[in-house]
């Protein structure tokens, strides 16, 4: 079985990483560059992985900071690798929206659609709640065999140490690329529980990162799953991944269902939202008499490749309205020429 210290000195997409990283700083990049290169920088993963990181805020939506701890450069192509390693070894549950190849939130809000009653649940401090121990218990669990060097080199590469000591608890970061794998791994326990739980009260659940989704056909079915998923948290992960019971919202055909920024209306088909539209409609006006700046256009090509993908008829109103010319030339990017 290939380690995951052998799989990283020799995977092909390190290496292409690797090359990529030492061609901006040299003309000339021989396969022996970037073979020595891999060895020293493990070298230096393996005793300073924890710390390299850069670290720096970002506003919240509802007000305060979220601490971002970005990898360096190096450290980054050794992330790449280790999901690499992992992506075929760790389990992720059906229920998982987030993260996964030729899945995305239309996928999850499509799982939804059909039910008139909403519960969405938040995950407070996702990635950071996550530390080497709980990974190493849920790969106990799991019956995830790795030996006892690649669980070292794990930790090391991984995991982000916030504090300047270096026995200070290692935790995921939200920027590093190997967050994501490693989360959706933690969860796929709690995420078969809560499946066995809801699917025979006709309860359907799914998670899209933090955010934990449950709809019914049935009225007051889903009063009774707060208290429950509490319960199966604490068994499942002690005290170390929590509720954000501020965010625990209820909804119904009453009232507007959402689920992770998707609308879905009172004839249960996917929308954009009113107010998004209104946003897009206005931005491409703006557009048009060419008082967009590159930052505010990037933003605007993205909305109508999201928009394209949740409501395709907005884009043909769209269309219609501005000219399809105009709408194609944004979404291809054709404006950065």
């Amino acid at each position: 079985m290939t380690t995951l210290r052998q799989h990283l000195l020799t995977s092909a997409l390190v290496s292409e990483q690797a090359f990529s990283l030492l061609s901006n700083a040299s003309q000339k990049v021989t396969k022996q560059d970037v073979d020595k290169w891999l060895i020293a920088s493990l070298a230096k993963v393996i005793t300073s992985g924890p710390k390299m990181y850069r670290v720096y805020t970002i506003p919240k939506k509802n007000g305060g900071k979220r601490t971002i701890a970005h990898p360096s450069k190096v450290l980054k192509v050794f992330q790449r690798g280790l999901v690499e390693f992992l992506v075929n070894k760790l389990p992720v549950h059906d229920a998982a929206y987030a993260y996964r190849k030729n899945i995305s939130i239309k996928d999850n809000a499509l799982q939804h659609v059909k039910n008139s009653y909403f519960l969405r649940m938040d995950l407070a401090d996702f990635f950071n709640s996550i530390d080497a121990s709980l990974f190493e218990e849920q790969l106990k669990k799991n019956k995830i065999q790795l030996n006892e060097s690649d669980k070292s080199l794990l930790r090391r590469s991984a995991f982000w140490s916030p504090k300047k000591i270096n026995s200070g608890n290692l935790i995921l970061s939200v920027g590093a690329p190997s967050s994501p794998i490693i989360s959706n791994f933690i969860m796929f326990s709690f995420d078969e529980t809560i499946t066995s739980i809801c699917t025979p009260l006709g309860i359907k659940y799914t998670r899209y990162a933090d955010d934990l989704f449950f709809s019914t056909p049935h009225k007051d079915v889903l009063f009774k799953m707060q208290n429950l998923i509490q319960y199966v948290l604490v068994s499942e992960f002690g005290k170390k991944i929590t509720i954000n019971e501020v965010k625990t919202s209820f909804s119904s055909k009453a009232h507007n269902r959402h689920i992770a920024g998707i609308t879905i209306t009172n004839n249960d088909s996917l929308s954009l939202g009113r107010e998004r539209k209104r946003i897009i409609s206005a931005m491409i006006h703006k557009y048009s008499l060419g008082n967009c700046t590159d930052s505010e256009l990037n933003k605007l090509q993205g909305l109508l490749s999201f928009s394209k993908h949740i409501e395709p008829l907005f884009i043909e109103r769209m269309k219609k309205k501005y000219s399809v010319s105009l709408i194609d030339m944004i979404i291809s990017g054709q404006w950065r020429k």
